[in-house]
Parts: C-alpha cells; structure tokens; sequence
C-alpha cells in the first residue's frame, strides 16, 4: 500500500495525479499555460483507460465537444466542459458507445474537479434526461432536497433538478476487483459485473448484483426477490477482499420455458424502454429460445439466439410464494419476479434493438417515431398478466 498522498496538486493547487491507497493510479490530469485542461486519462473499473480529449470534437446540437478515447479509438464526445471553473453538467453524444463505468468515471472526474473549486450547484440541461443519468449522477453527485421535491427522477427529467458535487473514493483493492464508496462502500465490479446498494440518497436502485452489510462485513451477491440467492465476494468495510466464492447455479438440464412467461417477459422489456424500439424488440425477441437453466452468477444471460433465464429463481419464487399471507403478496411476488429477469435482459435485449432501428430505413424510422402506445399498452398488461399466473402454476408445481 502506497504511502503517498491520493491526489496530487501541481503549484497552482489542482490535481494532476490520483491514486488509491493500494498505489494504484487512477488518474493523470495535464494541464496548458493558459489554465485549460489539455487532456486527462481515467481508469475504468476493468483496468483499461479512458482519454479525455477537450474541444477536440464538434456536435451539430450544442458546438464545441470534448471527446472520449480508448487507446486509439474514438467513442464519443460530449459538452465541452470549462474544466478550470466547471459549471455544468456535459451532455454525451453516444452512451451506448461507452465501456462499462467509463462514463460514470468522467462524470466523477467533473464532481471531483467541481468540488475542488467550491462548486455547490450544478444542472444538467441537456436533450436526454434519462434513468439510465440520473442513476449515474446519483453515483457522483447528491441532488439538492428540497420539501416539493418528492419525486427526484421526475424532476430531474423535467430539468428542475439542481446537483452538489459528491465525488466518490475509487480503490483497486486487487486487480479483478474494483470498489468505490463514500460514506460507506456503495458499489463493487468483479469480473464485468457490479454490484449496487438499493438505495442512493433515498432512491431505490433495482439490480440483480446486490452489495449489503451483515455481520460488519460487505457482501456482493446475486439477488431476487428481496432475498440473496447466492453470495459471490465477502469484503471488509474499507474494501479489503476477504473471501471469493465462485459463482455456480444448481445443476441440471434445460427446459424450454412456457410460452406466456416468454411472451410477459418481452412485455415487460417493452414496457421500460423507449416507446420507438417496441416493434424492433419484439422482432429481435421472436425468433429467441427462452428457456430456464443453470446460469452462474446472473439471474439470465442473452446469447446468441438462446436466452437462459436462472434455475434458481423458480425455486426461490416458490420459497417466497409458500409464505406469502395471500393471493394479493403471491402476485406481487410473481410480479416481481418477471420484472427482475426483464431487468436483467433488458439491456442486451435494447443494445440489439438499437442497433436493428438504426439500420431501418428512413420510413421504417419515422413510423417507429409516431406508432401510436394505446392498444399495444393493454395488450402488453394481458400478457404480463398470464405470465405472472403462470409463474405462480410453476412455483405451486415445485412447493406440491
């Protein structure tokens, strides 16, 4: 473990390096003559680095752009940021382009450098407020609470919400594992996976990798159903990794999953995306095998043109159904259930969506734009519905 300081200031007082406690750089910040940040490099949770190229990028809607490099490719680019005197939050061109945590990585840069300069408030006025920002600020920032202010994400995307920077502490505890915290450790990555708190700043986080406290020790584990289904690393407080426990799922064949959970699951998908990419996501998903099977360390996993969804689930379902007080808590269950897997297919689900949309022709492009959500909503609840109560059947058949 290093001695030296965790950030380190050239004369003027800014950071020109940061590293963890374990000595592990973190990041290296290059400053001009003129006061201007010439460029910087952030390590990603993985290991690899990020550049950050300012105003070397131009974008139609708001001009000049800081752009985003990865070796000798170019990502994307965002905002360009006076990083000097920030004084606001950047909006990003691509986020999809991004590796996983690079942008939480420069956003956290922005707060650490805002803070440094005593900044208490910052917004974020760009075209695209969605969950996916807000649940990143939240990583990095603290927004503002205020008595009418009972629904944060709803402001946020109204642009009504204002951010204090809250930078957090970023450690490489060993090389596979990468930890950040705060006030207390709030999110792990090990092997391409993170693990979340549930709650940030009075927001409920919902994730299939779970990080909770028990016994004074942090456990990452997978989750479902208000309840760990198998623990994959213990920590100590600080970061420390005291135990890996290798991810496995119960052993056994596959099996073609029912028509009606397939068909509520893809629903469910539908239903928490962008309203544009429903006739590309039921495309994408028709011709795919659902089918329940063993799946180490994730509630499901899109491959190919298969799609496993956890033999473990089913039978925690049926755990929780057994003790469940009535038919209304065994729906709820059910429910929560198929919502959990969309959640954990949704995003492969939409990545190819995405990608299917952007290859349509113009036409076909414009009628996803304007395709009215009436019928299709009512029919997407039909099918949520008899999922949920054939999840139920599966379940009862399991407890009988």
């Amino acid at each position: 473990m290093s001695d030296g300081p965790l950030v380190e200031r050239d004369a003027r007082g800014r950071r020109v390096n940061e590293r963890d406690r374990f000595g592990t750089a973190l990041a290296q910040l290059q400053w001009a003559s003129d006061g201007r940040l010439a460029g910087a490099d952030v390590r990603l949770p993985d290991g690899a680095w990020v550049r950050i190229e300012p105003r070397a990028a131009e974008d139609p809607r708001w001009g000049v752009s800081d752009r985003l490099r990865v070796g000798d490719v170019a990502l994307t680019h965002f905002a360009a940021v006076d990083w000097a005197a920030v004084d606001a939050i950047p909006v990003l061109a691509e986020p999809a382009r991004l590796p996983p945590g690079a942008g939480t990585a420069v956003l956290n840069l922005v707060a650490a450098l805002a803070a440094d300069q005593r900044r208490t408030s910052l917004t974020y006025q760009g075209p695209y407020p969605t969950e996916q920002l807000f649940l990143a600020l939240l990583e990095c920032f603290r927004w503002h609470a205020a008595p009418e202010i009972d629904d944060p994400l709803g402001a946020f995307m109204a642009g009504g919400l204002a951010w204090a920077p809250a930078p957090h502490a970023r450690a490489f505890p060993r090389p596979d594992v990468y930890v950040q915290s705060r006030a207390r450790l709030e999110k792990v990555v090990w092997r391409g996976r993170a693990y979340y708190r549930a709650d940030w700043q009075g927001v409920a986080r919902h994730a299939a990798h779970r990080v909770r406290e028990q016994d004074g020790r942090v456990i990452c584990s997978l989750w479902a159903l208000d309840t760990p289904l198998a623990d994959h690393l213990v920590l100590a407080p600080d970061g420390a990794v005291l135990e890996v426990r290798e991810p496995a799922d119960a052993a056994g064949p596959a099996r073609r999953a029912a028509e009606a959970v397939t068909a509520g699951l893809v629903a469910v998908v539908v239903a928490t995306s962008a309203a544009p990419l429903a006739p590309s996501l039921r495309e994408i998903a028709a011709p795919l095998a659902f089918e329940w099977a063993p799946v180490a360390g994730e509630l499901a996993a899109l491959e190919g043109d298969r799609v496993r969804l956890s033999a473990r689930l089913l039978p925690a379902l049926a755990d929780r159904v057994r003790t469940a007080p009535n038919r209304a808590e065994q729906v709820r269950l059910g429910l929560a259930a198929l919502t959990e897997l969309a959640h954990a297919l949704g995003d492969g689900l939409r990545h190819r969506a995405q990608a299917r949309l952007a290859a349509a022709p113009p036409a076909v492009q414009t009628a996803a734009l304007a395709a009215p959500t009436g019928p299709a909503a009512a029919a997407a609840a039909a099918e949520i519905g008899r999922a949920v109560e054939t999840l139920l059947d599966e379940a009862a058949q399991l407890r009988a």
